[in-house]
């Protein structure tokens, strides 16, 4: 059965044995417990243990866990007393997670007063295309005197310039959110990346650098901030039993079933659209989310089973990191004096590379091979919001705002490193690559 299974990029990239069997434990105990209603999948110790846990390893005063990295956005942005039109700038190529929640924050108005034109405003700023990051010089070029927000990303865990970025913030009297979701366990000048601006957020989601399915946190050393970020989890609540449960099967099938059948007849890549359909299994990204709507299991607290997930895969960070980093060594090394542009390091950051991305003119025609050979590699990001069927206008992105990135999408794909990917997967890919060159 194991001929069957994918070099794959995602699906469930950091389960180990460990996990898989942690997540049937979960469903277990709760089923064992009817008079409870599952009450340990929702409420329970294990919130407060990631959430310390955190804070330690920041070294930053609060820490507060949601059930997605764009939950954990929106309660940042929704405490910050930012008023209608306000606008936040982010980087293109990218994920609508981040757009999102500048769309939906209904900041301190009532739901009956709610004016669909009184959003926020989302503000694309283009980027560099050797390190997929924010361009410093465009972003000063769309500063204007309506802008309040910088979301900066560390695109594959390839940590921005913050130093730059901090003395636009000062100047321009602007507030810094990091998006930490690629880039758990990354360092600028020997600091953690998520501790320089007002807030960071992270996301666990099924492949991120750990993961609980869904599950994210926001952090911050601002007093006032993080009680309005406490009071926002309480209100949101847990999600359903039933949303839960699909994200404790999620490791569990497609370990156990659809990646060991993944190319047997197109069994397992059939099994999963079919689980996704029947509700069986949750997608990564809503359809509604793709039309900038919001599903209704958004915002919400992390649920104490996914917690225990997360919290788990936390003590594992730094085997996970250190696996990435020899991957990403091993692709370097493989791929120089090639065709393939590689990605531009620096010595005075901790790059993590939760993938390894790299630019070919033809990176779209390689990924569809790659696929039929039973490589699957990643398009992150093939458009410049993805997923590629997001509806661009929708989030308020105007086609040509951002040539770069747009060129980006049209170019770049990217190789596994987590740590189910062995040393002779990644010849494999690295073998696929060079005869596609030649």
């Amino acid at each position: 059965m194991t001929t069957f299974r994918p070099i794959s990029i995602s699906l469930s990239p950091n389960t180990e044995r460990n996990d898989i069997y942690l997540a049937l434990k979960l469903i277990f105990s709760a089923l064992g417990k009817p008079a409870s209603g599952g009450k340990p999948w929702k409420n329970g110790s294990a919130i407060k243990k990631l959430e310390e846990n955190f804070k330690q390893y920041f070294k930053v005063k609060y820490t507060i866990s949601f059930n997605s990295g764009r939950s954990a956005l929106l309660a940042i942005l929704e405490s910050l007393n930012l008023k209608p039109g306000d606008e936040v700038l982010l980087q293109a190529f990218t994920c609508n997670a981040v757009s999102n929640p500048i769309l939906w924050s209904r900041l301190s108005r009532s739901q009956e007063n709610f004016d669909k034109q009184a959003e926020l405003k989302p503000v694309y700023v283009d980027c560099n295309k050797e390190t997929f990051n924010i361009d410093i010089k465009d972003l000063k070029r769309k500063i204007t005197s309506r802008s309040r927000v910088i979301i900066v990303q560390h695109t594959f865990g390839l940590p921005v310039d913050i130093k730059e970025i901090l003395e636009i913030c000062k100047k321009n009297n602007l507030i810094l959110i990091e998006d930490c979701a690629h880039s758990l366990g990354a360092e600028y000048k020997n600091k953690k990346v998520g501790t320089f601006g007002k807030a960071a957020f992270f996301s666990f989601s099924r492949d991120k650098v750990i993961s609980s399915v869904y599950g994210g946190i926001a952090i911050t050393n601002d007093n006032n901030l993080a009680e309005k970020i406490k009071d926002f989890q309480k209100k949101a609540g847990f999600p359903s039993n039933l949303w839960i449960f699909q994200q404790l099967l999620h490791p569990i099938l497609l370990n156990f079933f659809i990646l060991p059948t993944y190319s047997l007849l197109r069994l397992g890549k059939t099994s999963l659209k079919l689980f996704q359909w029947l509700h069986i299994l949750s997608k990564a990204v809503h359809w509604k989310e793709k039309r900038s709507q919001k599903p209704n299991y958004f915002p919400k607290a992390l649920p104490n089973a996914l917690a225990v997930l997360a919290h788990f895969q936390l003590q594992k960070l730094e085997k996970f990191n250190n696996h990435r980093k020899k991957l990403a060594n091993f692709y370097f090394s493989n791929l120089k004096n090639t065709s393939f542009e590689l990605p531009k390091v620096f010595p005075d950051r901790k790059h993590i590379f939760l993938r390894f991305p790299i630019r070919h003119p033809k990176a779209h025609q390689i990924i569809k091979k790659a696929w039929r050979k039973n490589i699957l590699i990643g398009d992150w990001y093939d458009i410049p919001i993805a997923p590629k069927d997001t509806r661009l206008d929708k989030m308020q992105y105007q086609p040509g705002s951002c040539e770069k990135a747009e060129k980006l999408a049209e170019t770049t794909f990217n190789l596994p490193t987590h740590i189910n990917i062995s040393q002779s997967d990644a010849q494999k890919v690295i073998d696929f690559l060079k005869t596609y060159e030649s």
